[in-house]
């Protein structure tokens, strides 16, 4: 077995998009509808792919924990992240195992997202 996608539910799609595909540099995959509801999949080079699904009522990501990407530097993705899309930094980045810089920040929906920086 595989883990083909998470499925993240969305009122503003429109704005989503614009975050993961402009600051975390994902491509939009494929689009489609299903019953009226309007479904984006957005992914990067290694073939992994994040569904969103048109909602709506904002509803707080329940039961989820964060989705995890890697980026080339994580304090420029930061600045341009608070700047451009208005989100907060829930952890402040911070280097584990020496190889690795991490740090948290939320997208226009509210969701954490993890930034990963490999610095070796």
């Amino acid at each position: 077995m595989n883990v083909l996608h998470p499925a993240l539910n969305v009122s503003d799609m429109d704005r989503t998009l614009d975050f993961y595909e402009n600051l975390l540099d994902l491509e939009r995959t494929r689009e489609t509808e299903l019953d009226g509801q309007r479904m984006v999949f957005v992914g990067g080079d290694d073939g992994a792919e994040i569904q969103f699904l048109a909602v709506d009522e904002p509803q707080d990501p329940a039961g989820f924990d964060h989705l995890a990407i890697a980026v080339d530097d994580v304090e420029t993705t930061i600045e341009e992240a608070e700047t451009e899309w208005d989100s907060t930094v829930v952890m402040e980045p911070q280097v584990i195992g020496g190889d690795v810089r991490l740090a948290f920040i939320t997208d226009p929906e509210g969701y954490h997202v993890e930034l990963i920086e490999e610095l070796a």
